[in-house]
Parts: C-alpha cells; structure tokens; sequence
C-alpha cells in the first residue's frame, strides 16, 4: 500500500520544521511542531506488518 504526503514547512525554530502535513489520499490534515513528530505522524498511519499480512492474505 502507497500513501502520499505533501508536507508544508512553515517555519524553522530551535533547529528543526514546523508545518503541516497532509494526506493526499485521505484529505486529513495535521500540524506537526518538529521533525520528529511529523515522521511519528507519518508512521503512525502506514500500515504494519501483521495489517498487510492480512490484506494479502498470508
């Protein structure tokens, strides 16, 4: 499964991004305050391993 992401950097303080990022796919939307929260967000909504198993059937 393929997502797309079009992420927004606002700005850029104490060293890493603030911004948006949106789901293309899904048309959610959700503020991130730091690089490390938007790969979490990110992350957060691809599928796992064992979820994929099971759509393909295995």
């Amino acid at each position: 499964m393929r997502e797309t992401f079009v992420v927004q950097v606002r700005s850029t303080e104490n060293a890493t991004w603030q911004g948006t990022v949106t789901w293309a796919e899904g048309k959610r939307q959700e503020p991130f305050r730091s690089a490390l929260e938007l790969l979490r967000l990110i992350d957060s909504s691809l599928p796992r391993e064992e979820e994929e198993e099971k759509e393909e059937g295995t």
